[in-house]
C-alpha cells in the first residue's frame, strides 16, 4: 500500500486502526491463562498473535478468515507450565503448537549430552520494547519489537533480538532476529525455525516446493503411515532460499500457496518433517543452520564474545483459501 492512500483513507475514517491494527491482548483460560500476546491484523486477509509470552513465536495464523497454522491440543500453554528438561528432555513436546515455534538457541534437534529437544529457549517470555502501526515512514507497517534472553551463569548468554513486520493491507510477515553472545567465551549457536502448517492447507493433494522443485506430495490426509522423520536439504545458494507448500486445487476452489523465503547465508539448510496421522495432520518447514543428521565433519557454528548473527524471514500467502466447512444451505 502506497502512501498516497492513507491520504485517501483518513478522511473516510474515524480511526485508521479500524482498518489494520496491532493490538495487545492476554489469554485467559485454561493452560493459556496469563500469555500475553499481540493481535495483528493486515487488513488484507491475514491475521496472525505474536505470543509474546512464548518467545515472540507466532501462534494463530488465518488467512481469509480462515485457520492455516497447526495447533496441538495443548494449545499456547503458559511458559511456568512448561519444563524442557521434563520427560527425559522431551518436555518441548508438551508445549509444541502454533504457527512458529524459535528452536535453539545453542541447541537444535533431538536431547544430547544434557541438551533437552530442540535446546531451552522455546517458550521463553520476552521483553516487549515496541508495537504498533507506522502509517508515515515509506511503506505502511504494522510491527513489534522486543528481545529473549537465554542465559545461565558460567554457561551460555545468549540473547535474540526480534522484529516482526506486516505490510499494511498485505499478506505477508516478515522475521528480523539477532542472536547476540553477552558472554565471556565462545558458544556454539543453533537456531531452527520450527513452522507449522496445518488442515485445510494440509489435505490430500498438498504438495511442497523446495527451490522450484517438488520434494513432497501430492499427500494424504489422514495417513495411517503418515510419520516422516526429518530429513534435510541444503540451500545450495549464496542468496535466497525458498520452500513453497501448495494446498489442492479443483473446479471450485482455485487453492492457495505459503511461502518461506529466507537467507541462505544464515540458514544454509532446510528441514521437513510431517505427521499426518489422524488427530494429528501436521506439516513443518524448517529452515536451520546445520544438516540433520549432523555430519561428523560440520562443526558447529560458534558465536565469539560480543558477535551477532542475522536471520531473515518472509512467509507470504496466496491464492484463495480452502473453506474447512461445508457451505450452508
Amino acid at each position: 500500500m502506497s502512501p498516497d492512500w492513507i491520504h485517501f483513507l483518513k478522511p473516510r475514517v474515524g480511526d485508521l486502526r479500524q482498518l489494520a491494527n496491532v493490538r495487545r491482548i492476554v489469554l485467559d483460560d485454561g493452560t493459556e491463562r496469563g500469555v500475553r500476546a499481540l493481535s495483528f491484523s493486515t487488513g488484507g486477509g491475514l491475521d496472525f498473535w505474536v505470543l509474546t509470552d512464548r518467545s515472540m513465536d507466532i501462534g494463530t495464523l488465518s488467512w481469509q478468515g480462515v485457520q492455516i497454522a497447526w495447533q496441538a491440543a495443548s494449545g499456547f500453554c503458559a511458559p511456568a507450565l512448561l519444563d524442557p528438561e521434563r520427560d527425559q528432555g522431551y518436555g518441548f513436546r508438551r508445549g509444541f503448537s502454533g504457527f512458529l515455534v524459535t528452536c535453539g538457541l545453542d541447541h537444535i534437534r533431538q536431547p544430547v549430552d544434557g541438551y533437552p529437544l530442540h535446546g531451552r529457549f522455546p517458550f521463553t517470555p520476552a521483553r516487549l520494547t515496541a508495537y504498533g502501526e507506522d502509517w508515515e515512514n515509506g511503506e505502511p507497517m504494522l510491527f513489534c519489537e522486543g528481545e529473549v534472553v537465554q542465559s545461565r551463569y558460567g554457561g551460555e548468554a545468549l540473547r535474540l533480538k526480534r522484529r516482526i513486520e506486516a505490510p499494511v493491507g498485505g499478506a505477508s510477515i516478515r522475521i528480523l532476529d539477532t542472536v547476540e553472545n553477552l558472554g565471556a567465551g565462545a558458544v556454539a549457536q543453533a537456531s531452527l525455525y520450527h513452522f507449522n502448517l496445518g488442515f485445510p492447507v494440509v489435505a490430500s493433494g498438498t504438495v511442497m516446493e523446495w527451490n522450484g522443485e517438488r520434494i513432497l506430495g501430492p499427500i494424504e490426509l489422514p495417513d495411517d503411515d503418515g510419520l516422516m522423520p526429518a530429513r534435510t536439504w541444503p540451500a545450495s545458494t549464496a542468496g535466497e532460499a525458498q520452500c513453497i507448500v501448495r494446498s489442492p486445487a479443483n473446479a471450485e476452489m482455485p487453492g492457495m500457496a505459503v511461502s518461506f523465503t529466507f537467507d541462505a547465508a544464515t540458514l544454509g539448510h532446510l528441514q521437513v518433517w510431517h505427521d499426518l496421522r489422524q488427530h494429528a495432520g501436521v506439516l513443518s518447514i524448517e529452515p536451520c543452520n546445520s544438516p540433520w543428521p549432523q555430519e561428523e565433519n560440520v562443526a558447529p557454528q560458534m558465536l565469539q564474545p560480543g558477535e551477532s548473527r542475522h536471520f531473515r524471514l518472509e512467509v507470504a500467502v496466496a491464492g484463495t483459501a480452502p473453506r474447512p466447512f461445508p457451505s450452508a444451505g
